[in-house]
């Protein structure tokens, strides 16, 4: 069954909710207070179903001027709006606002209904349409039906019934795919039950038992039951109006204006940089004015920025500006938002959310960027903000997008760099050309300097060339080249050869031989790099060369054996395999006194060759 959203509009008294339950037999007005005063006051909610396959959910807003941030928390995700207008009283200040406010939440279907039929002649009617026309003229509702109705004598309610059909059967429906949103609009406590939440599902779907995020304050919650139109199931997808029972949450810290979401997909936010309508009617806006921000079910206060000048924003204009949110708002890029002065209390523009983390300061052109370009170009442009790039949750809060239309894209960018080492991350394609030239000729000149040396350590390389940037990522940039090599934790160039002078050859054999012929003997250090024919800084590279070849094993700082002499010694512990020794035994079997015989013994525990056990030591 396909779920349609309508949403009605309209001056206070022209007969919206009455239209909504002679449509559905549902009356909408819950509050006492509504029943009493016989206006609406907060939103109402009721449901339909027709032949065509059909489920239309209302959402009853009042009318009042007062009561226009109920309204507007009712408005958004509806896919037809309902202009009711009294043929008695036609058009009105209310009318003009939340028609308005439909434009300015780009709304795109709707139709005008002329109320109260039977109050008026036919002549009054059809002066009726022809304000009506003037009105929508250039709008969405340029070429929508105008019915007129009488709630009370049920004339043209079928003709605006099938009006609603056709209209809603060629409504698409909204992409379950994306990733879980509900704006809050009532939260009440159910005995039995616990906190309860309603809202209209904008995008994806939930199911029984997810766990979903609360915000802003990014609590993780439980969907303990769902129901849509009274009805308990087990998913709801986007379009349907539902009530979630939650798990984890008291109602009296759950209420409008909160946002649940699918977790970890989302940010929320104090700042954006937005693409902003100053409505004709409105007055000039001034730089740093206060005004209400409504977005969602939400309504928060903010301080409104030009990001260019700090002229007043002229009646009609439309341009980029960014908005300082007084309390933190989960918002979303391409999410629209209305705005309102302070005083009068009145609607005067709104827009679409384009960055929800802008950049301090950064050219307009970003925006123009953000605001049309295909995804590949808004992911290029982020991943060129950002120092060392970006990884997947914050490109799908930034962009909106989901996680494969991301890869997808990036992946076709020749101006990002992909890295999927240890998870998906992006960087910007000649930012990362550029650190590696930087790193090549670093390594250039380093061999040049020190011919006898493998390379620079990798943490090196990283302080310098990425400080701050995680370890991971100097890893997953190197790989990326063809001219560099990593041997471990060292990188060099791969054309880089250590090639010794005819001195430097002979000063390696004399210390490898003198080590090899000592066994486990254990040579002084310093004498056998004295002895070698060479200065101190070169014999001591020489060293070095022959422990990362391994032909020479150091044990500790001054203890280096042959790897020959250590082989020997494994094959003669492992013929006492199980046997339990103490210091004094070992000296017995290899000759080596005790100075070296601790750290020797330590160093076969590190190799799990032997294991101590006390004052003793088990051969594994």
């Amino acid at each position: 069954m396909k779920n349609i959203i309508i949403g009605t509009a309209g001056h206070i008294d022209h007969g919206k909710t009455a239209l909504v339950r002679a449509l559905t037999g549902i009356d909408t007005d819950r509050l006492k207070e509504e029943k009493q005063r016989g206006i609406s006051i907060d939103l109402g909610f009721a449901h339909l179903d027709l032949e065509e396959n059909l489920r239309l959910a209302f959402v009853d807003v009042p009318g009042h001027e007062r009561f226009i941030k109920n309204m507007l928390a009712g408005v958004g995700g509806i896919d037809l709006v309902l202009l009711v207008i009294g043929a008695d009283e036609s058009i009105k200040p209310q009318t003009r606002e939340h028609f308005d406010i439909c434009l300015l939440l780009g709304i795109r279907t709707g139709i005008v209904v002329l109320t109260k039929a039977d109050l008026v002649d036919s002549d009054l009617v059809e002066l009726a349409r022809l304000e009506v026309d003037e009105f929508v003229r250039g709008s969405f509702l340029e070429n929508a039906p105008v019915v007129a109705v009488s709630s009370i004598t049920g004339a043209g309610l079928d003709e605006l019934r099938a009006e609603i059909a056709k209209i809603a059967v060629a409504i698409p429906e909204k992409d379950a795919s994306r990733y879980f949103r509900l704006p809050i609009d009532r939260a009440f406590s159910m005995r039995g039950f616990g906190a309860v939440v309603t809202g209209t599902l904008v995008s994806g779907s939930v199911r029984v038992d997810q766990e979903v995020e609360l915000h802003p304050a990014g609590r993780r919650v439980r969907v303990r039951g769902i129901q849509v139109h009274g009805a308990s199931v087990a998913q709801a997808t986007a379009g349907q109006r539902t009530a979630l029972n939650l798990a984890g949450v008291e109602a009296s810290d759950v209420g409008r204006g909160m946002l649940l979401a699918e977790a970890g997909r989302f940010r929320t936010t104090r700042q954006i940089d937005c693409s902003f309508e100053l409505l004709k009617s409105s007055k000039p806006l001034k730089h740093r004015a206060p005004v209400h921000f409504h977005a969602g079910t939400a309504e928060v206060e903010a301080e409104v920025r030009r990001l260019k000048g700090a002229d007043p924003l002229e009646p009609g204009s439309r341009e980029y500006v960014r908005f300082l949110l007084s309390e933190p708002l989960l918002l979303v890029p391409g999410d629209r938002f209305i705005v309102r002065r302070f005083s009068p209390v009145v609607t005067i523009g709104g827009g679409i959310v384009l960055d929800i983390a802008p950049p301090r300061r950064g050219p307009l052109e970003r925006l123009r960027v953000l605001e049309s370009s295909p995804p590949g170009e808004k992911i290029a442009l982020l991943a060129s903000e950002s120092r060392y790039g970006m990884g997947m949750p914050d490109l799908v809060a930034r962009t909106g997008l989901l996680e494969g239309d991301i890869r997808k894209a990036a992946a076709a960018s020749p101006r990002v760099l992909v890295l999927d080492a240890p998870h998906f991350w992006i960087l910007d394609a000649q930012w990362a050309a550029r650190q590696l030239e930087v790193i090549h000729e670093h390594l250039k000149q380093f061999h040049r300097r020190n011919p006898l040396l493998a390379g620079v350590s990798k943490e090196e390389l990283r302080s310098k060339q990425l400080p701050g940037a995680p370890p991971w990522l100097m890893d997953a940039l190197l790989v990326r080249s063809k001219t560099l090599a990593v041997d471990g934790e060292t990188v060099r160039l791969a054309s880089h050869k250590i090639s010794f002078k005819q001195d430097e050859e002979e000063a390696s054999q004399k210390i490898e031989t003198a080590f090899r012929s000592a066994g486990l003997a254990v040579p002084s250090l310093a004498e056998v790099l004295g002895k070698s024919g060479v200065e101190p800084n070169r014999a001591r590279t020489i060293l070095q060369l022959l422990l990362r070849d391994k032909r020479l094993v150091r044990v500790s700082d001054e203890l280096v054996f042959h790897s020959t002499a250590l082989e020997s010694l494994r094959r003669l512990l492992a013929q006492k395999k199980g046997a339990r020794f103490a210091v004094p035994e070992f000296k017995d079997w290899t000759g080596i006194s005790r100075k070296y015989a601790i750290p020797l013994l330590e160093f076969l525990d590190r190799e799990h060759v032997t294991r101590r056990d006390g004052d003793a030591r088990v051969v594994l």
